[in-house]
């Protein structure tokens, strides 16, 4: 509000008003000294109730008080319009293009440099969750626990708070904005296509996809394309399990305990040749590792995990994780045409109990893990695991520097070994899966995994302004 303080004298020649505002600064209104005193003189009467100064008659004289009065009076009314006219405020600069992502939602949560999203806990969250078994038609069915009867629902009902900030809900029209004229790829193994499947989901409040994948791949069960023509918008799945070369040692014998030949200095042909055509990819691998394997490195036989072979030097899955992925960031480092932005999404911890997957471990559990519940010491391998990834990311990314490319780690490790109740168990079903083995290795849909894309979300918005690499 607005209002007049008391009739400053400036000098010999000048009387001002001035008219405030808890908003703006004072605006001063002034009248020569002449003409005020031009009144003083003729105006020593009092102006009648409702009368026009213009055209007032005038009465007998009256005190100096009504003279005063009458000054102030005419000062007000020349500085009335003044105040009715609203000022600029104060000049303030507009965000700069890299800097107008602030303006969207959880602006506060954006910065980079302040916030790490990936340590935290689980919060209880009661909302709804973003889509449904029944309203996303794209979730396969060996994670769509609800479809085949999981009786529990309290494992939708909490949601990922980091310590210093928050998470901003998941936003598909503002992600479809961000990738605009884009293209994703996940290039590693079914998890890695577990999280693809929860983004279409996302997506499919805003836009549904066309799958062209028969277009691109004879194999359209592990490899998949979707494009979203009116964003121009292609996602992709490039299967690669152990992201490097792979023969099976028997292709006639097949199972889930059979031994494979990697190539561990060679990579995955089905993503080498594809890689480059994408803006950005998301690399992941994980529980394959611990299967039998015989490992190949510079064209010769140099040891085996599980193979239980007396003259094969037997090496652990930490050394064939390594190799692997020190293998693919140098692989994506040295092509000529890439110039993606390379993302790393860290191990997916498993969660079997009471036995491991083939001696009747399960996942029944129907609430996270609270902070400290657990020792992580028990889990220790999760850990490893972790520590090696996060290892060859960092050389990888010093190398990228010099190179101008980009590599981003979404470290969703301490997140998702919180969330036991998460998987399916027996709740999915599989074409090529024994049903009496329980899933404790991927995620139900809608689940925790949807986080995984939150975080996505997260780091794309980053990539708007410039970063030193950390978040």
């Amino acid at each position: 509000m607005r209002k007049f303080s008391e009739i400053e004298k400036t000098g010999d020649d000048f009387i001002c008003a001035v008219c405030t505002s808890s908003t703006t600064e004072p605006i001063y209104t002034c009248q020569n000294q002449s003409i005020l005193s031009l009144l003083h003189t003729n105006f020593h009467h009092e102006v009648p109730p409702h009368s026009n100064l213009h055209s007032v008659k005038i009465p007998q004289p009256n005190s100096y008080k009504r003279v005063i009065f009458l000054i102030f009076f005419f000062i007000l009314l020349t500085s009335f319009p003044f105040c009715l006219k609203n000022p600029s405020p104060p000049s303030i600069p507009l965000p700069s293009p890299e800097n107008d992502v602030d303006s969207l939602k959880g602006k506060d949560q954006y910065s980079a440099k302040t916030c790490d999203v990936f340590n935290g806990t689980w919060v209880p969250y009661l909302e709804e969750p973003y889509y449904t078994n029944g309203s996303c038609p794209w979730i396969i069915d060996q994670q769509n626990c609800m479809k085949f009867g999981r009786p529990d629902q309290e494992f939708l009902q909490w949601r990922w708070k980091p310590d210093d900030c928050e998470l901003p809900l998941f936003d598909a029209v503002e992600f479809l904005e961000l990738v605009r004229g884009k293209s994703l790829a996940f290039l590693g193994d079914s998890v890695g296509r577990n999280q693809m499947n929860s983004l279409v989901c996302l997506l499919g409040k805003v836009a549904y996809p066309e799958d062209v994948s028969e277009k691109y791949y004879n194999n359209t069960e592990y490899f998949k394309r979707f494009i979203y023509p009116e964003y121009n918008f292609t996602i992709g799945v490039l299967w690669a399990p152990f992201l490097v070369k792979t023969r099976e040692t028997d292709p006639k014998v097949y199972s889930g305990n059979s031994r494979m030949n990697l190539y561990l200095d060679e990579p995955n042909e089905g993503w080498s040749t594809e890689v480059e055509k994408f803006d950005y990819v998301i690399v992941s691998a994980g529980q394959w590792f611990f299967r039998p394997l015989m490992l190949h490195e510079g064209g010769r036989l140099i040891g085996c995990s599980k193979c239980m072979e007396k003259n094969i030097t037997e090496l652990t899955p930490h050394y064939i994780y390594r190799r692997a992925f020190r293998t693919v960031f140098r692989t994506l480092l040295g092509l000529e045409l890439y110039k993606g932005v390379t993302f790393m999404r860290t191990f997916s911890p498993a969660h079997f109990e009471n036995g491991a997957w083939n001696d009747g471990g399960s996942c029944e559990r129907s609430r996270p893990f609270g902070r400290g519940e657990v020792e992580k010491a028990t889990y220790q391998y999760i850990w490893d695991m972790n520590s090696i990834q996060v290892e060859e990311f960092r050389a990888a990314e010093e190398l990228g520097k010099q190179k101008g490319l980009q590599f981003r780690m979404m470290d969703t490790t301490e997140a998702m070994f919180m969330r036991p109740d998460g998987h399916p168990n027996f709740y999915g079903h599989s074409p090529h899966r024994n049903m009496t083995i329980a899933d404790c290795v991927h995620w139900c849909l809608p689940g925790p995994i949807d986080t995984w894309n939150e975080f996505l979300m997260y780091i794309l918005r980053t990539l708007q302004r410039p970063l030193d690499g950390k978040l």
